[in-house]
């Protein structure tokens, strides 16, 4: 391996740790250069969860030292989600890709939509919803969510971001730190099952996961400090952009390759 293919995993997995910290979406990145290194899609896909692992488990340490993560709440919603992820990675799907992508832009623009007219929801969250037990719909929900996120985890921040704010009440600062010990949680149950069919390349997934750490601890450190107000913004910047790569107006992939 190249110290120049080094120097590109460990700075586009910082770029990648922040983003997904603070929003998500950021995987489209890592899936882009491991696919432009030369790994096959299914392998790139197992590959990024290795340092989805590690940058997670970044950000909840932090987190959970500034007393922002709640622990209780977030394992509850993550039990179902851990199922989903498990049954997500071993699907076989044969769904049309572009259609599917054309989906997921949609559901994720509509997201924009309620977090630029109804700010203050997003923002304070309900302290009614954060007292009531978790129900039988949100776990639906959740399993559902990980489903997704063991299938493909691309953007998956954004459905559990919007679950945990709409659902259980939580501001975005609050719900970005329950959104990364979920992820944690689930991640590697589906790395167990992505091993299992030899799908990780382990040198490129450990290296990736340096950049991601030192990102993850940045936006997680300075999400505090700056506020509910400024992780909404990066959500709406973030989607857009993602969205837009996934209904084919903007190439990401395109754009990497001719850096």
């Amino acid at each position: 391996m190249s110290w120049l293919v080094i120097f590109a995993l460990i700075v586009s997995g910082v770029f990648v740790g922040f983003i997904n910290t603070l929003a998500g979406g950021g995987t489209i990145i890592s899936l882009s250069l491991f696919m432009i290194l030369g790994l096959p899609a299914n392998i790139a896909n197992g590959t990024n969860r290795v340092a989805v692992i590690l940058q997670n488990l970044t950000s909840v340490g932090e987190f959970k030292r500034k007393k922002i993560l709640d622990v209780k709440k977030g394992t509850n919603l993550a039990i179902p989600t851990m199922i989903g992820a498990i049954v997500g990675a071993q699907i076989a799907s044969e769904i049309n890709e572009n259609i599917f992508r054309k989906a997921v832009a949609v559901v994720m623009l509509v997201m924009v939509y309620f977090i630029v007219t109804k700010p203050s929801q997003w923002l304070k969250g309900s302290a009614t919803l954060r007292e009531k037990p978790v129900s039988w719909f949100q776990y639906v929900i959740f399993f559902l969510i990980g489903v997704y996120g063991g299938f493909v985890q691309v953007g998956v921040g954004y459905f559990i971001l919007a679950g945990v704010v709409l659902g259980a009440g939580f501001d975005l600062l609050r719900a970005n730190a329950i959104k990364v010990w979920i992820v944690l949680l689930y991640t590697p149950l589906a790395l167990v099952v992505f091993i299992l069919n030899n799908q990780v390349r382990w040198d490129y997934g450990l290296i990736h996961a340096i950049g991601n750490v030192m990102g993850a601890f940045i936006a997680s450190r300075f999400a505090v400090s700056w506020g509910a107000n400024f992780v909404r913004w990066v959500i709406i910047v973030v989607i857009i952009v993602f969205s837009s790569d996934l209904l084919g107006l903007i190439n990401i992939r395109e754009f990497i390759t001719s850096l």
